[in-house]
């Protein structure tokens, strides 16, 4: 009788590890299209094909406060969905141990189609821009010795990096590999704006609104281009240098004396929902923004030679261009982006 029972425990055991092993690496393919009045994809899906394992795995993490050294800012504490991935309301960025930084939150969104991260292109890889706040000691001070131990150690990571990745290896190239699949898909691509652009129901746009466009087009567009809104470059658009930081910004990067005050150019999309503004969070209106470029822009050896006309420094804007470009501007939201359920924490 003993024996008989041992033998169906062995059976038992074996049939479930059978199962387990069947549940394991799932290798589902997510069909990412791109939208039609979007650029082509800057970024290689060959290397990091999106699986829903993948994916799945890399919210976990992103949503995972585990991951810092206080054991509670995680990636989305500074990135918040309603806020299109911002930490809105916040000049700049906060950390561990109540930590500040120097520089504003930018938002997480179509990254794929971007070739460049963080204010000053510290990287070009999606894949590893994590790598910047995960390790930063007035971010998330994180060490990747410790993750993987902690992730090792928690069976829901155990499963997901099996389901996710051939190897099933807990590391750092698959975690990094997890949170770009997750970052690809944060993708911001039905405002009204787009469905304007693409001729579907409800892009109708209001006369104040094309308006808005017709100016965009003619003083905004040649920095802030294509329908992601940025030309990847890094420019100075003339803020006055704070000296209590002197945030020497893409300078930091290339010790090039060309790049001193350069910044890059981020994406206008949301940008109704991502104040404050600037690389320092220095403005926190959109008006702040307009009256900037129309009256407050300082020249230096390295200001963007657009806001320099001959001796005529900024953009001009009278008070209805301001007005009608902040109408167009509101047609970037993205309803359905900010409160996707796909992309919200567990």
């Amino acid at each position: 009788m003993k024996a008989k029972y041992l033998l169906l425990v062995i059976f038992s055991v074996f049939l479930g590890c059978s199962n387990d092993d069947a549940e394991e690496y799932q290798n589902i393919p997510i069909d990412f299209q791109v939208p039609s009045n979007f650029p082509p994809l800057a970024y290689d899906l060959a290397n990091n094909p999106l699986t829903e394992k993948g994916f799945e795995l890399g919210k976990k993490l992103f949503y995972d406060g585990r991951l810092a050294s206080d054991g509670l800012v995680s990636c989305g504490f500074c990135h918040i969905q309603e806020d299109a991935f911002t930490h809105h309301g916040h000049t700049v960025s906060h950390g561990v141990d109540n930590n500040v930084g120097n520089r504003n939150t930018p938002p997480i969104q179509n990254l794929a189609f971007q070739t460049a991260f963080m204010w000053d292109g510290a990287t070009t890889h999606l894949d590893l821009q994590p790598i910047i706040p995960f390790t930063s000691p007035i971010e998330m001070n994180g060490n990747f010795s410790n993750a993987i131990t902690m992730m090792k150690g928690d069976a829901t990571y155990r499963k997901l990096f099996k389901q996710a990745f051939a190897d099933g290896e807990i590391n750092s190239e698959n975690m990094l590999k997890a949170l770009g699949q997750f970052m690809v898909m944060v993708t911001s691509s039905n405002s009204k704006f787009d469905k304007f652009r693409r001729n579907e129901v409800g892009g109708s746009l209001t006369s104040e609104e094309l308006d808005g466009y017709e100016i965009f087009n003619e003083k905004c567009a040649s920095c802030h281009a294509t329908d992601i809104f940025t030309d990847n470059s890094y420019r100075n658009n003339g803020l006055p240098v704070n000296p209590a930081v002197n945030d020497i910004g893409r300078y930091r990067v290339t010790e090039l004396a060309e790049d001193i005050y350069k910044f890059k150019v981020p994406s206008l999309r949301n940008i109704e929902k991502t104040a404050p503004y600037m690389h320092d969070g220095r403005f926190f209106t959109l008006d702040a923004v307009l009256n900037h470029y129309a009256s407050g822009v300082v020249n230096s050896a390295t200001l963007d030679s657009s806001l320099n006309n001959s001796g005529v420094l900024g953009i001009p804007l009278t008070s209805s261009e301001k007005t009608k470009l902040i109408a167009f501007l509101k047609t970037l939201t993205d309803y359905d982006y900010l409160s996707n359920p796909k992309f919200a924490e567990y």
